[in-house]
C-alpha cells in the first residue's frame, strides 16, 4: 500500500562499461601520480642494490601483494635477474632458509604493518640482508627497517568501497617492471638472453636460432653439380625422416642450386624417357632463398610464407649449406609437438628412378 504524498525515488541504472572506464582512468592516474612522485634517489638506491646483487633478488609479501610479488620475482628471473618469491607467512616456518649471502629482499606491503610482515623483519636484520620495502608508509615498521623505501604515498583505491586491493596492486605491479626493466637495461640483457630463458612458448619460437631448429647437415640430402636427376636422387636415399629437398652444391661445396619434389613431379609429368638422366643443375631452382646462421626462426618462417616454399637451406657467411629449414618441422614446433618421423611427400620410394630396381 503506498503511503500518500510518499516521494518516489528513482532507479539509477547501474552502468557497468562507465564504472570500468573510471576504474581504469583512476588507477592510469595513481601511475602517472607516482612516476612524478616517487623519490629519485630511493629509486636509483634500490635499481643499484639489485643490480650489485651477488645472489638472488628475494621478493616477498602476503595476500594480494603476495601475488603481485611473485609476478615481480618472475618477472626479475625471466629479464636476466635471478629471483625467487618467498611467501611471507612460510618464512617463519623453514623458508627463510632461502636466503644466501649476497642477497637482496624486496618486500611489498601497503601498510607497511602487515603481522607477517613485521615478523620477517628481525630475521633479514639479524642476516644482514639488504632489505627494499615497497610501501605505502614511510613511517610503519616496514619502512624503519628498510635499507631503502619505496614510497607509494597516499593511494585511494578504485573499489566502490575503497577496501579491495586495486589501485595499491596495480602500482606495486608497475614499479615492479619498472625495477626490473631497468635493471635488465642495465645488464644489457639482449633478446639472445631472453630466448635462453624463454625456450617454450610463441615467444621462445620468435627469438630461437634457426640453428637450434634446422636439420643438420648430415640428415640432409645432398648432390652435386656433376650428377643427373637420378644419380643425385639415388645417392641422397637415407632412412627415417627425409626432407623433401636436395641441396646442390658446386665443386667448390658452396651452395649452387636447390632440387625440390616440386621440381621432381614436374619432371615426371614431362612424361619422356630421358628426363631422370639430365643434368640436376639444368633442372635445380639457382641461386634459391636461403638464410643466413644466426638468423631468428621467426625471420626463416616470414621467408618460407612470402615465397611459398617449403624448404629453406641454412648458409653460413660464406655460403656453404650447414643445413636445412623443413616447413614440416616448423608445423610440428608451433603446434608444441616433436617433428614428425617421416614427412609426407610426392615420391613414394626410389625405385622408380633406379633403371636396375625390380618391377
Amino acid at each position: 500500500m503506498s503511503v500518500p504524498g510518499a516521494a518516489k525515488a528513482e532507479a539509477v541504472p547501474f552502468e557497468p562499461i562507465w564504472l570500468a572506464r573510471e576504474i581504469l582512468r583512476a588507477e592510469g592516474a595513481a601511475l602517472l601520480k607516482l612516476a612524478d612522485r616517487i623519490a629519485p634517489d630511493s629509486l636509483a638506491r634500490a635499481v643499484e642494490l639489485i643490480q650489485a646483487c651477488s645472489g638472488r633478488l628475494v621478493v616477498s609479501g602476503i595476500g594480494k601483494a603476495g601475488l603481485v610479488a611473485r609476478k615481480i620475482s618472475a618477472t626479475f628471473s625471466s629479464t636476466g635477474t635471478p629471483s625467487q618469491f618467498l611467501h611471507s607467512a612460510e618464512a617463519a616456518h623453514g623458508d627463510l632458509g632461502c636466503f644466501r649471502s649476497g642477497d637482496v629482499a624486496l618486500v611489498l606491503s601497503y601498510s607497511g604493518a602487515t603481522e607477517e610482515i613485521v615478523r620477517l623483519l628481525p630475521p633479514l636484520a639479524e642476516l644482514r640482508i639488504p632489505l627494499i620495502a615497497v610501501t605505502g608508509r614511510r613511517a610503519s615498521p616496514l619502512g624503519h627497517a628498510a635499507s631503502v623505501v619505496l614510497d607509494l604515498g597516499q593511494l585511494d583505491e578504485a573499489c566502490e568501497l575503497g577496501l579491495a586491493p586495486s589501485t595499491t596492486t596495480t602500482a606495486m605491479v608497475a614499479l615492479g617492471d619498472a625495477l626490473a626493466l631497468v635493471v635488465s637495461r642495465l645488464r644489457a640483457f639482449t633478446a639472445r638472453d631472453f630466448a635462453r630463458f624463454h625456450p617454450g612458448g610463441s615467444l621462445g619460437r620468435r627469438l630461437t636460432r634457426v640453428e637450434e631448429v634446422m636439420r643438420r647437415l648430415e640428415d640432409c640430402r645432398l648432390g652435386h653439380t656433376g650428377q643427373s636427376v637420378r644419380e643425385a636422387i639415388t645417392a641422397t636415399s637415407r632412412p627415417g625422416r627425409r626432407t623433401g629437398a636436395i641441396m646442390v652444391r658446386d665443386q667448390a661445396g658452396r651452395l649452387a642450386g636447390i632440387f625440390t619434389d616440386s621440381d621432381l613431379a614436374k619432371l615426371i609429368a614431362q612424361t619422356r624417357d630421358d628426363v631422370l638422366d639430365r643434368p640436376i643443375e639444368d633442372v635445380m631452382t639457382g641461386d634459391p632463398k636461403v638464410i643466413r646462421s644466426g638468423e631468428s626462426l621467426e625471420g626463416a618462417i616470414e621467408v618460407l610464407d612470402r615465397h611459398k616454399i617449403s624448404e629453406l637451406p641454412v648458409v653460413d657467411a660464406c655460403g656453404f649449406p650447414i643445413g636445412l629449414i623443413d616447413v614440416t618441422d616448423i608445423l610440428a614446433i608451433a603446434g608444441g609437438r616433436k617433428p614428425p618421423a617421416e614427412p609426407v611427400r610426392l615420391a613414394a620410394g626410389l625405385r622408380v628412378f633406379d633403371r636396375d630396381a625390380n618391377p
